[in-house]
């Protein structure tokens, strides 16, 4: 479903406040590859929806103390996964927010089973290049250090896709404003509630 080309605040704060009023205690999880749009989105998604956002990888560096290359660095990757599980479970008991988690969050089933106990999931896909365009703005993804980021991100995608596909919603996250992304998740959050009432 595409957005109309001009959203102003105040529909996004109506919608923000007809998706709201049916959470019931819910937190929105946004899902997906990195570049993908999950903190510049999921901040503005907060916003319509007047909850907090909060990012998950942030709340893991404060934590551990580290920021998540030194984590990776340090401790692996199985040490950053224990945390990461941890976290996002510990930001799912607490009231209603809009989580950013990392690229890998989802994949842990017992991270998808919380996520799916006490929220809903928005996954927000990406192309390829647009997902590289992204990443190359910023030098912090441990993952794509070893080898060509490309290819990197290839090889990540095809084992996450089928994953990420098990998220309640999906939204194409492209090159138009991030209102217009707003607005079409929150249109989306509608149309998955109103399935689920019927239920």
């Amino acid at each position: 479903m595409t957005a109309p080309a001009h959203i102003d605040d105040q529909q996004l704060q109506e919608a923000g406040s007809r998706v709201r009023a049916r959470l019931g205690g819910r937190s929105v999880v946004l899902v997906g590859m990195m570049g993908a749009g999950k903190s510049s989105v999921g901040r503005r998604l907060a916003k319509a929806l007047e909850i907090p956002f909060v990012d998950s990888d942030t709340e893991i560096e404060k934590a551990a103390s580290m920021t998540i290359p030194e984590i990776f660095a340090t401790r692996g990757e199985p040490e950053f996964r224990a945390g990461e599980r941890r976290v996002v479970s510990r930001l799912l008991d607490a009231p209603p927010s809009v989580i950013a988690t990392g690229g890998g969050a989802f994949m842990d089933e017992t991270t998808r089973e919380k996520i799916r106990a006490r929220g809903i999931s928005v996954w927000l896909k990406a192309e390829v290049d647009v997902l590289l365009r992204r990443v190359k703005k910023r030098g912090n993804r441990p993952l794509l250090k070893n080898g060509d980021p490309e290819d990197v991100l290839r090889k990540l995608l095809a084992k996450r896709e089928p994953v990420y596909a098990e998220a309640n919603i999906t939204v194409m996250s492209r090159d138009v404003p991030h209102e217009a992304m707003v607005a079409e998740t929150l249109d989306q959050m509608l149309s998955f509630l109103d399935i689920k009432d019927q239920e």
